[in-house]
């Protein structure tokens, strides 16, 4: 990532949630825990089934006397939906602040020339009044901001930053093993923990309980884990949902996402599997990215 460079995230969506129970409400729901979330730190979180599979992931962020929740736009109705549906009497309000802020992200070393910025994951300072933070999911997404829209583009002339085509950013983003389009093709698919959300900081194994906290801490401490996500790239041919990913003709994940930015869900415990090498899927040809942040494979 440049350190001129600055990509706004039209894709993303914001979420507000305050109220005289906001805390409460969104510690009983998340995977992590909302007491690391301050003025200085910024956390990434999913809400899961009760079961433990996946439904959203997103970063929040501390506002005023609330919270902020940055996601991928496409699901953020949905979110909001099923935010309202566990809110029941908790004194909460949830607000799609979508059309007036917006998220953009900048350079990990254009982050740290802020002054009181920390080469820390989840750091959070202000500029603005806006707050700008480092990636908690993995400090080379870079510093992201959460800005009024009304604001950006003075911002961005500021910080004498470059807005720059955001398909740089999400190739990066591929490249380095971290899914953010398309995610709602992963709900319901696969664990919370398969999604790779311990390794990218979402998961808090000490916190207690939380939707879906049973079978996230039974895989985890009885060694259940078989299975990851991770990036595919294709390398001849075409790809789809649910294609089996194969090797000597042996079933060792299928895709998950397919498009742009394709993921899939493998067996990396397999001893048989030979992880650095070429794969058959469906009628193509590709390749596992293994991201080195990836504990045991």
């Amino acid at each position: 990532m440049n350190l001129e460079k600055i990509y706004i995230l039209e894709d993303r969506g914001i979420l507000y949630i305050n109220g005289e129970d906001c805390f409460e409400f969104l510690q009983n729901l998340i995977t992590n825990d909302l007491k690391k979330v301050s003025a200085d730190n910024s956390c990434f979180a999913s809400l899961l089934t009760p079961q433990g599979k996946y439904l959203f992931d997103f970063i929040i962020v501390k506002h005023k006397e609330g919270y902020f929740i940055d996601c991928e736009k496409k699901i953020i109705d949905e979110l909001f939906k099923k935010l309202n549906l566990y809110k029941l009497r908790s004194k909460v309000e949830i607000l799609n602040l979508s059309n007036e802020f917006v998220v953009a992200t900048i350079s990990k070393e254009k982050f740290l020339t802020f002054e009181n910025a920390k080469d820390i994951i989840g750091n959070t300072i202000k500029y603005r009044s806006d707050p700008i933070f480092l990636d908690p999911r993995n400090s080379a997404l870079g510093g992201r901001i959460v800005v009024n829209l009304e604001k950006l583009y003075i911002s961005i002339k500021k910080l004498n930053l470059k807005s720059s085509d955001i398909k740089e950013y999400y190739d990066h983003s591929f490249n380095i093993g971290i899914p953010q389009i398309d995610t709602q093709k992963l709900q319901n698919k696969l664990f919370g923990i398969e999604c790779n959300f311990e390794e990218l900081n979402g998961l808090d194994f000490k916190k207690g309980c939380y939707v879906g906290q049973e079978n996230t801490a039974r895989i985890k401490l009885k060694d259940k884990q078989s299975k990851k996500l991770f990036a595919i790239k294709v390398l001849e041919g075409e790809i789809k949902i649910d294609d089996e990913i194969k090797q000597n003709n042996k079933i060792f994940g299928k895709v998950l996402i397919d498009q742009k930015y394709p993921f899939g869900l493998i067996k990396f415990k397999d001893q048989n599997i030979k992880i650095s090498e070429n794969f058959d899927c469906g009628i193509a040809k590709v390749k596992i990215l293994n991201p080195s942040w990836l504990k045991n494979i």
